[in-house]
């Protein structure tokens, strides 16, 4: 079902109000899976995968080279990516934390990778046993040899709305770790929210303050039932990528009052009702999630997905 199924009134984006089409991040085998109690099979890892690329999705963050201590979830990492069936215009990019990660990804054919910075000093040394300048230093030959590899890579920064430490981050300082970390080389920044405490005139703020916004994504985490406010914000402020976790899977391992992040299934009936266009199979992605959420044993997080499976 769609808003078109239901009749509903849509509006067709103003010029320099809202985008024609929006790219959709899917991170939930990646972001979604990694924030589980229990590991998920590497068979059903394949198939997610698979059905979700089938859905329409044509970004698919496949896994995480972290160091299987930190994030036993994704230990199968260099198995996923051997036995991974990929599609012809899908991107599958991997995270990347260091050089020994980048090792294992050139190794394994990936073609494009992320990196996961900080916007914090506490949190710069909890997630990555750095300081918020050194996380910098370790980034740098990362992006360079990636690059020179001919890997595209994007970066993330936490932290950018709220730290569970240190609490309200200054956009200043938001802005300063962004623009280094586009400055090394990186095509896109993702910027998140990662405790949930944005709001929409937040968003505003932190976006309006770097010079190219083209080059920015959002990564809303829904804590406070937020996401998607947050999410139109972004659009009409420039933005053309947004992260979204299908079935609103996932939440970070290290700030634990963190809830799932935005779902997909979420993002796609809102862009649906604005006439943007975002490529997405709305039937089959609810189906895909309610599946998963049966492997998981648990509902699905997903609004949309319970109305649209009656549970």
């Amino acid at each position: 079902m769609s808003v078109r199924d239901l009749n509903l009134p849509q509006r067709e984006p103003s010029r320099g109000e809202l985008p024609s089409r929006v790219t959709i991040w899917e991170v939930g085998p990646r972001d979604g899976l990694q924030n589980e109690q229990t590991v998920v099979g590497l068979g059903t890892k394949l198939e997610f995968l698979d059905r979700l690329a089938a859905a329409g999705l044509g970004t698919l963050e496949a896994t995480s080279f972290v160091h299987p201590k930190w994030v036993p979830q994704l230990a199968d990492a260099d198995d996923l990516l051997a036995k991974l069936d990929r599609r012809e215009n899908v991107r599958y990019p991997v995270l990347v934390p260091n050089e020994r990660g980048l090792d294992r990804a050139l190794a394994l054919g990936v073609e494009s990778i992320a990196i996961f910075g900080s916007a914090t000093e506490t949190f710069a040394r909890k997630n990555l046993n750095r300081s918020f300048d050194e996380q910098f230093a370790m980034f740098e030959p990362v992006v360079r040899r990636a690059r020179h590899e001919g890997l595209e890579v994007r970066a993330y920064l936490s932290m950018c709305f709220g730290d569970p430490w240190e609490g309200a981050v200054a956009v200043d300082q938001v802005v300063t770790a962004g623009r280094r970390l586009l400055d090394m080389g990186c095509f896109q920044l993702s910027l998140g929210d990662t405790i949930g405490v944005a709001t929409p005139g937040h968003v505003e703020a932190v976006l309006g303050a770097f010079d190219d916004v083209t080059r920015l994504a959002v990564h809303f985490h829904d804590t406070y039932g937020q996401a998607l406010s947050n999410t139109l914000a972004a659009l009409r402020a420039g933005v053309t990528t947004v992260d979204s976790s299908a079935g609103g899977l996932g939440g970070c391992p290290y700030a634990k009052a963190a809830t799932g992040n935005l779902a997909t299934e979420d993002l796609v009936w809102m862009l649906d009702g604005l006439g943007i266009d975002h490529g997405v199979d709305l039937d089959a992605l609810v189906r895909t999630s309610a599946w998963m959420a049966q492997q998981l044993g648990r509902p699905s997080p997903s609004r949309v997905v319970k109305a649209l499976t009656g549970g």
